[in-house]
């Protein structure tokens, strides 16, 4: 069984970070792409960034690049977002993904997280 276990949100004021992790189990992680998505109340889930299965190439939505940085870690089969210079739209839950059957920036993975919250206060 397929496990993604998000950590790390929380409430943090503007400017602050914050670090997600997210671990993983039941799966071969080093062979898997994994993502972050989030979904802000009443809108739809959204790309943040992706990392490839080796970690060499990452991807970023355009609203977080420069400010977030996605990295993995297959001896501790766990991806990380490091968030940087947080703003109140940055505000969300926060979900991995991992087994992309398409782009990456698509939704379109087979495992998904319960979602972290992270909360910026202006």
């Amino acid at each position: 069984q397929v496990q993604l276990v998000e950590s790390g949100g929380g409430l943090v004021q503007a400017g602050g970070s914050l670090r997600l992790s997210c671990a993983a189990s039941g799966l071969t992680f080093s062979r898997n792409n994994m993502a972050w998505f989030r979904q802000a109340p009443g809108k739809e889930r959204d790309f943040v960034a992706a990392v490839t299965w080796s970690g060499a190439i990452p991807y970023y939505a355009n609203s977080v690049k420069g400010r977030f940085t996605i990295s993995r870690d297959n001896a501790k089969n766990t991806v990380y977002l490091q968030m940087s210079s947080l703003k109140p739209e940055d505000t969300a839950v926060y979900y991995c993904a991992g087994g992309s059957r398409s782009k990456l920036e698509d939704s379109n993975y087979a495992y998904w997280g319960q979602g972290t919250q992270v909360t910026v206060s202006s």
